[in-house]
């Protein structure tokens, strides 16, 4: 519900009958549903391709996020997918399979691909593409592939798209990457996800740093500090 200043409560059904009884509102409304409307097509007719693969596999989807959307086991489809990635020029039609591959069934024989197409993606170093990709890592990438991830954490041109890959260190047990995520705590664009993952790892000799993060100007990193704390404790 809503309340107008000097006005009666209302709900928000009442609200939206409001709006859409002013002209101006109304038309920019529908002008917004038609542009949605258009890009779905767009992107629909883009993904024809894939889609008809997935289709002959069996799976019956009209678009690639259907795969997880509808929580289907397309475990046999990931061979398909990957296959693609590398093939697909328009960014939308990578960042679709790219979610798709971010499962644990593509584990760990995505994992190459997807570092070399978060080195080599055409995008700002910091575009969402490339957190996508980061995203998928997190999922797919086993301790065999720690060094890959501790040189892309390193970057810091990468910025924020190496959020997620940062919390992935945080199940290397058996490489305990935890003075490469200490280093990390001084960078403001992966702070708390390093505080996480050091969280994860329960690393005592972490622990004089993380204190020093409890005075964070950040809320979220001040959090996840006491709580990382808590679990070296």
């Amino acid at each position: 519900m809503t309340q107008h200043p000097g006005r009666k409560r209302v709900t928000a059904e009442e609200l939206m009958h409001e709006l859409s009884a002013d002209p101006e509102w109304f038309a920019g409304a529908k002008w917004r549903e038609r542009q949605a409307e258009a890009r779905s097509r767009e992107l629909a007719a883009l993904e024809a391709p894939v889609v008809a693969e997935l289709r002959r596999l069996g799976f019956k989807v009209d678009l690639i996020s259907d795969l997880h959307n509808s929580r289907l086991n397309y475990q046999a489809a990931i061979p398909l997918l990957m296959s693609w990635l590398p093939r697909v020029a328009d960014r939308r039609v990578k960042e679709e399979i790219i979610r798709a591959l971010s499962v644990r069934w593509a584990k760990p024989q995505a994992a190459p691909l997807l570092l070399e197409e978060f080195r080599n993606v055409e995008d700002d170093p910091q575009g969402p593409l490339r957190w996508a990709i980061g995203n998928a890592l997190e999922v797919v990438a086993d301790e065999s592939f720690a060094d890959d991830l501790i040189d892309l954490v390193r970057d810091a041109t990468y910025g924020r798209s190496r959020q997620m890959i940062v919390l992935a260190l945080g199940r290397m047990k058996a490489r305990r990457p935890v003075q490469v995520l200490i280093d990390l705590l001084g960078d403001e664009d992966v702070a708390a996800h390093a505080v996480i993952a050091l969280g994860k790892l329960g690393a005592p000799e972490a622990k004089p740093a993380l204190e020093r993060m409890l005075t964070h100007r950040d809320g979220l990193v001040r959090k996840e500090a006491k709580k990382a704390l808590g679990r070296i404790s």
